[in-house]
Protein backbone atom coordinates (compact mmCIF):
# COMPACT_ATOMS: atom_id res chain seq x y z
CA UNK A 1 0.00 0.00 0.00
CA UNK A 2 2.99 2.56 0.63
CA UNK A 3 3.83 2.48 -3.18
CA UNK A 4 0.24 2.77 -3.87
CA UNK A 5 -0.47 5.78 -1.97
CA UNK A 6 2.86 7.05 -2.64
CA UNK A 7 2.41 6.97 -6.38
CA UNK A 8 -1.29 8.81 -6.13
CA UNK A 9 0.98 11.55 -4.20
CA UNK A 10 3.06 11.81 -7.13
CA UNK A 11 0.52 12.01 -9.33
CA UNK A 12 -1.83 14.24 -7.77
CA UNK A 13 1.04 16.96 -7.40
CA UNK A 14 2.36 16.56 -10.74
CA UNK A 15 -1.04 17.70 -11.88
CA UNK A 16 -1.77 20.11 -9.63
CA UNK A 17 1.90 21.71 -10.43
CA UNK A 18 1.28 21.17 -14.28
CA UNK A 19 -2.47 23.12 -13.92
CA UNK A 20 -0.69 25.76 -11.25
CA UNK A 21 1.85 26.73 -13.79
CA UNK A 22 -0.99 26.97 -16.77
CA UNK A 23 -2.96 29.54 -13.96
CA UNK A 24 0.31 31.70 -13.55
CA UNK A 25 0.27 32.73 -17.22
CA UNK A 26 -2.81 34.83 -16.51
CA UNK A 27 -3.01 35.28 -12.67
CA UNK A 28 -0.48 36.52 -10.24
CA UNK A 29 1.44 33.09 -8.71
CA UNK A 30 0.41 34.89 -5.58
CA UNK A 31 -3.30 34.91 -6.24
CA UNK A 32 -3.23 31.38 -7.36
CA UNK A 33 -1.70 30.17 -4.12
CA UNK A 34 -4.09 31.84 -1.80
CA UNK A 35 -7.87 31.38 -3.96
CA UNK A 36 -6.87 27.72 -4.68
CA UNK A 37 -5.76 26.53 -1.04
CA UNK A 38 -8.65 29.15 0.16
CA UNK A 39 -10.92 26.65 -2.05
CA UNK A 40 -9.36 23.38 -0.88
CA UNK A 41 -9.97 24.53 2.63
CA UNK A 42 -13.24 24.87 2.73
CA UNK A 43 -14.09 21.73 0.85
CA UNK A 44 -11.71 19.79 3.71
CA UNK A 45 -13.75 21.94 6.47
CA UNK A 46 -16.80 20.69 4.94
CA UNK A 47 -14.79 16.62 5.34
CA UNK A 48 -14.06 17.97 9.16
CA UNK A 49 -17.31 18.47 9.71
CA UNK A 50 -19.26 15.76 8.21
CA UNK A 51 -16.34 13.23 9.80
CA UNK A 52 -16.16 14.52 13.25
CA UNK A 53 -12.61 15.66 12.71
CA UNK A 54 -12.68 18.02 15.05
CA UNK A 55 -12.49 15.45 17.59
CA UNK A 56 -8.85 14.54 16.60
CA UNK A 57 -7.36 18.17 17.75
CA UNK A 58 -4.82 17.72 19.98
CA UNK A 59 -0.79 18.58 20.09
CA UNK A 60 0.02 16.87 16.85
CA UNK A 61 -2.06 19.55 15.26
CA UNK A 62 1.11 21.90 15.58
CA UNK A 63 3.05 19.96 12.97
CA UNK A 64 -0.15 20.93 10.73
CA UNK A 65 0.67 24.57 11.64
CA UNK A 66 4.23 24.40 11.08
CA UNK A 67 3.51 22.86 7.58
CA UNK A 68 0.96 25.50 6.41
CA UNK A 69 3.41 28.19 7.26
CA UNK A 70 6.61 26.53 5.84
CA UNK A 71 4.53 25.75 2.52
CA UNK A 72 3.87 29.51 1.62
CA UNK A 73 7.36 30.32 2.04
CA UNK A 74 8.81 27.28 -0.09
CA UNK A 75 6.58 28.23 -2.95
CA UNK A 76 7.65 32.14 -2.68
CA UNK A 77 11.36 30.84 -2.91
CA UNK A 78 10.82 28.17 -5.61
CA UNK A 79 8.19 30.97 -7.97
CA UNK A 80 11.54 33.75 -7.35
CA UNK A 81 14.09 30.89 -8.16
CA UNK A 82 12.48 29.73 -11.47
CA UNK A 83 12.43 33.56 -12.41
CA UNK A 84 15.70 34.04 -11.60
CA UNK A 85 17.38 31.00 -12.94
CA UNK A 86 16.93 28.26 -15.42
CA UNK A 87 14.19 26.20 -15.24
CA UNK A 88 15.41 22.74 -16.04
CA UNK A 89 18.22 23.26 -13.13
CA UNK A 90 15.86 24.78 -10.47
CA UNK A 91 12.78 22.08 -10.76
CA UNK A 92 14.62 19.16 -10.48
CA UNK A 93 16.76 20.48 -7.60
CA UNK A 94 13.58 21.83 -6.06
CA UNK A 95 11.84 18.29 -6.13
CA UNK A 96 15.22 16.60 -4.33
CA UNK A 97 14.17 18.22 -1.19
CA UNK A 98 10.83 16.07 -1.17
CA UNK A 99 13.44 12.91 -0.84
CA UNK A 100 16.40 14.05 0.64
CA UNK A 101 14.18 15.92 3.90
CA UNK A 102 11.83 12.65 4.55
CA UNK A 103 14.63 10.45 3.96
CA UNK A 104 16.51 11.94 6.84
CA UNK A 105 13.51 11.63 9.04
CA UNK A 106 13.06 8.44 8.56
CA UNK A 107 17.13 7.45 8.73
CA UNK A 108 16.91 9.05 11.46
CA UNK A 109 14.51 7.26 13.47
CA UNK A 110 16.09 4.13 12.55
CA UNK A 111 14.48 2.79 9.51
CA UNK A 112 17.34 1.39 6.88
CA UNK A 113 16.16 0.45 3.56
CA UNK A 114 17.12 -3.07 1.90
CA UNK A 115 19.49 -3.12 -0.83
CA UNK A 116 16.98 -3.62 -3.66
CA UNK A 117 15.02 -0.69 -2.03
CA UNK A 118 18.52 1.34 -1.81
CA UNK A 119 19.22 0.71 -5.73
CA UNK A 120 15.63 1.94 -6.29
CA UNK A 121 16.04 5.17 -4.90
CA UNK A 122 19.18 5.74 -6.13
CA UNK A 123 17.88 5.28 -9.94
CA UNK A 124 14.58 6.87 -8.63
CA UNK A 125 16.65 10.10 -7.92
CA UNK A 126 18.87 10.09 -10.92
CA UNK A 127 15.54 10.10 -12.56
CA UNK A 128 14.13 13.05 -10.85
CA UNK A 129 17.43 15.23 -11.67
CA UNK A 130 17.75 13.90 -14.96
CA UNK A 131 13.87 14.73 -16.15
CA UNK A 132 14.62 18.72 -15.48
CA UNK A 133 15.97 18.25 -18.89
CA UNK A 134 19.04 20.10 -18.73
CA UNK A 135 22.67 20.01 -17.38
CA UNK A 136 24.74 21.97 -15.09
CA UNK A 137 27.42 21.81 -16.89
CA UNK A 138 27.67 25.26 -19.43
CA UNK A 139 25.12 26.90 -17.16
CA UNK A 140 25.81 29.75 -15.47
CA UNK A 141 23.66 29.95 -12.07
CA UNK A 142 23.24 32.97 -9.78
CA UNK A 143 24.21 31.64 -5.85
CA UNK A 144 20.95 33.92 -5.58
CA UNK A 145 19.20 31.64 -7.29
CA UNK A 146 20.64 27.82 -5.84
CA UNK A 147 20.64 29.69 -2.56
CA UNK A 148 16.33 30.11 -3.43
CA UNK A 149 15.85 26.82 -5.05
CA UNK A 150 17.75 25.00 -1.95
CA UNK A 151 15.13 26.65 0.50
CA UNK A 152 12.52 26.02 -1.01
CA UNK A 153 13.72 22.46 -1.43
CA UNK A 154 14.07 21.89 1.72
CA UNK A 155 10.81 23.39 3.15
CA UNK A 156 8.95 21.10 0.25
CA UNK A 157 10.18 18.01 1.98
CA UNK A 158 9.58 19.45 5.69
CA UNK A 159 6.17 20.17 4.46
CA UNK A 160 5.82 16.64 3.52
CA UNK A 161 7.43 15.04 6.91
CA UNK A 162 5.36 17.67 9.19
CA UNK A 163 2.17 16.58 7.40
CA UNK A 164 2.94 13.01 7.78
CA UNK A 165 3.38 13.75 11.93
CA UNK A 166 0.50 15.92 12.17
CA UNK A 167 -2.04 12.62 12.52
CA UNK A 168 -2.37 9.40 13.28
CA UNK A 169 -5.35 8.59 11.63
CA UNK A 170 -7.83 9.09 8.53
CA UNK A 171 -9.97 11.88 10.81
CA UNK A 172 -6.87 13.29 12.36
CA UNK A 173 -5.23 13.94 8.89
CA UNK A 174 -8.54 15.58 7.46
CA UNK A 175 -8.46 18.26 10.38
CA UNK A 176 -4.61 18.69 10.11
CA UNK A 177 -5.12 19.27 6.38
CA UNK A 178 -7.89 21.64 7.02
CA UNK A 179 -5.57 23.55 9.39
CA UNK A 180 -2.42 23.63 7.32
CA UNK A 181 -5.07 24.94 4.59
CA UNK A 182 -6.43 27.82 6.57
CA UNK A 183 -2.24 28.59 7.71
CA UNK A 184 -1.33 28.91 3.85
CA UNK A 185 -4.17 31.22 3.25
CA UNK A 186 -3.70 33.16 5.88
CA UNK A 187 0.31 33.25 5.30
CA UNK A 188 -0.19 34.04 2.03
CA UNK A 189 -2.94 36.17 1.93
CA UNK A 190 -0.55 38.32 4.10
CA UNK A 191 2.05 38.34 1.12
CA UNK A 192 -0.46 38.98 -1.76
CA UNK A 193 -1.54 42.31 0.09
CA UNK A 194 2.25 43.14 0.77
CA UNK A 195 2.34 42.78 -3.01
CA UNK A 196 -0.62 44.71 -3.85
CA UNK A 197 0.43 47.74 -1.35
CA UNK A 198 3.64 47.59 -3.51
CA UNK A 199 1.83 48.34 -6.15
CA UNK A 200 2.14 44.83 -8.04
CA UNK A 201 -2.28 43.92 -8.96
CA UNK A 202 -3.86 40.66 -7.79
CA UNK A 203 -5.78 40.33 -10.44
CA UNK A 204 -5.01 40.45 -14.85
CA UNK A 205 -6.40 43.55 -16.12
CA UNK A 206 -9.45 42.29 -16.76
CA UNK A 207 -9.98 41.72 -12.72
CA UNK A 208 -12.54 39.57 -11.25
CA UNK A 209 -14.09 37.81 -14.49
CA UNK A 210 -10.81 36.44 -15.26
CA UNK A 211 -10.51 34.45 -11.76
CA UNK A 212 -14.60 33.36 -12.23
CA UNK A 213 -13.17 31.80 -14.89
CA UNK A 214 -10.26 30.38 -13.47
CA UNK A 215 -11.98 29.05 -10.48
CA UNK A 216 -12.81 25.56 -11.66
CA UNK A 217 -8.95 24.91 -12.84
CA UNK A 218 -8.03 26.60 -9.40
CA UNK A 219 -10.55 24.19 -7.50
CA UNK A 220 -9.18 21.45 -9.31
CA UNK A 221 -5.50 22.60 -8.26
CA UNK A 222 -5.94 23.37 -4.36
CA UNK A 223 -7.90 20.10 -3.98
CA UNK A 224 -5.32 17.81 -6.04
CA UNK A 225 -2.75 19.35 -3.92
CA UNK A 226 -4.87 18.79 -0.52
CA UNK A 227 -5.08 15.22 -1.71
CA UNK A 228 -1.52 14.58 -2.60
CA UNK A 229 -0.96 15.39 1.09
CA UNK A 230 -3.16 13.44 2.47
CA UNK A 231 -2.10 10.20 -0.03
CA UNK A 232 1.68 11.01 0.91
CA UNK A 233 0.66 10.49 4.94
CA UNK A 234 -0.69 7.63 4.48
CA UNK A 235 1.82 6.09 2.66
CA UNK A 236 4.21 7.33 5.34
CA UNK A 237 2.42 5.71 7.80
CA UNK A 238 1.82 1.89 5.91
CA UNK A 239 5.47 1.58 5.31
CA UNK A 240 9.03 3.12 5.07
CA UNK A 241 9.06 6.67 4.98
CA UNK A 242 12.05 6.60 2.75
CA UNK A 243 10.31 4.26 0.21
CA UNK A 244 7.37 7.05 0.26
CA UNK A 245 9.30 10.01 -0.02
CA UNK A 246 11.32 8.49 -2.81
CA UNK A 247 8.12 7.24 -5.19
CA UNK A 248 6.18 10.75 -3.97
CA UNK A 249 9.05 12.93 -5.41
CA UNK A 250 8.39 11.33 -8.88
CA UNK A 251 5.51 14.34 -9.88
CA UNK A 252 7.91 15.84 -12.28
CA UNK A 253 7.76 13.24 -14.01
CA UNK A 254 3.85 13.84 -13.98
CA UNK A 255 3.96 16.97 -15.13
CA UNK A 256 6.60 16.60 -17.95
CA UNK A 257 4.08 14.16 -19.67
CA UNK A 258 0.96 16.09 -19.17
CA UNK A 259 2.84 19.07 -21.13
CA UNK A 260 3.54 16.93 -23.22
CA UNK A 261 0.14 15.74 -23.83
CA UNK A 262 -2.29 18.35 -23.65
CA UNK A 263 0.98 21.40 -24.55
CA UNK A 264 2.52 19.21 -26.80
CA UNK A 265 5.66 20.14 -25.17
CA UNK A 266 8.42 17.70 -26.75
CA UNK A 267 10.47 15.95 -24.14
CA UNK A 268 14.26 15.89 -24.79
CA UNK A 269 16.54 12.76 -24.82
CA UNK A 270 18.18 13.31 -21.56
CA UNK A 271 13.93 13.79 -20.40
CA UNK A 272 12.88 10.82 -22.00
CA UNK A 273 16.22 9.05 -20.39
CA UNK A 274 15.45 10.75 -16.55
CA UNK A 275 11.66 9.52 -17.05
CA UNK A 276 12.30 5.88 -17.97
CA UNK A 277 14.89 5.91 -14.90
CA UNK A 278 12.31 6.77 -12.61
CA UNK A 279 9.46 4.27 -14.18
CA UNK A 280 12.63 1.50 -13.37
CA UNK A 281 13.76 3.03 -10.18
CA UNK A 282 9.74 3.07 -9.24
CA UNK A 283 9.43 -0.59 -10.03
CA UNK A 284 12.25 -1.55 -7.80
CA UNK A 285 10.96 0.45 -4.65
CA UNK A 286 7.29 -1.37 -5.23
CA UNK A 287 8.63 -4.70 -5.58
CA UNK A 288 11.31 -4.22 -2.63
CA UNK A 289 8.53 -2.76 -0.46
Amino acid sequence: MTAVFALATSLLWGLADFGGGLLTRRLHALTVVVVSQALAAVVLGAVVLATGGWREAGGSLWFAVAAGVVGPAAMLCFYRALALGPMGVVSPLGSLGTVVVPLGVGIALGERPGAMQAVGMAVAVAGVVLAGGQRMGGVSVPRRTIALTLVSAFGFGAVMALIAEASTNVTGLFLALFVQRLCNVAVGGAALYATVRRGTPALPGDGLPALRGALPALAFVGIADVAANGTYALAAQHGPVTVAAVLASLYPVVTALAALGILKERLRTVQAAGASLALLGTVLLASAG
